[in-house]
């Protein structure tokens, strides 16, 4: 009979370990097109950060918008708006904000209290002299626009 899928087994005393590889033994073309630079992120490193101003997304009156919105909570929910997915846009340009929000529902017992509330929270940030709060209800608000933070608050993560 003829076996197949026979294992052979060899026994060494000792493998030689593999070269460790040097800049310096890196082999030159013979005709470069361009002088090799030991350093690819030379550029990179020499860039300086673009300086941010302070109406846009990380901006000083921007992101202290967002955290007076972190402060505004739902009355039936223990989950402030923005992490609840209530807050749909925020822009700032100059001293005028604009929040494009929505409620949980058309329903909501704070509809009428609620972008007041917003209003008065925003126009309270330094840098602010007036906001515009718009409600829409398209998209409508469903639990997938919560944050992670409100859901693992609500249970729900």
């Amino acid at each position: 009979m003829e076996e197949t899928g026979k294992i052979v087994i060899d026994e060494v005393e000792a493998v030689a370990k593999p070269p460790k590889a040097r800049v310096q033994d890196v082999v030159e073309d013979a005709a470069p097109t361009e002088p090799r630079r030991r350093d690819y992120l030379d550029g990179f490193l020499a860039e300086k950060p673009q300086g941010l101003t302070p109406n846009e997304p990380g901006g000083e009156v921007y992101e202290a918008v967002i955290d007076r919105l972190k402060g505004i909570y739902d009355p039936e929910i223990p989950v402030n708006i923005y992490d609840l997915g209530l807050i749909y846009g925020v822009e700032v340009n100059d001293a005028h904000a604009i929040i494009t929000m929505t409620l949980t529902t058309p329903h909501c017992p704070v509809a009428e209290s609620m972008p007041g509330e917003v209003e008065m929270q925003v126009c309270s940030v330094p840098g602010i002299a007036d906001a515009e709060v718009n409600l829409v209800w398209d998209p409508p608000w469903d639990p997938g626009k919560m944050s992670d933070e409100a859901r693992l608050e609500m249970g729900m993560l």
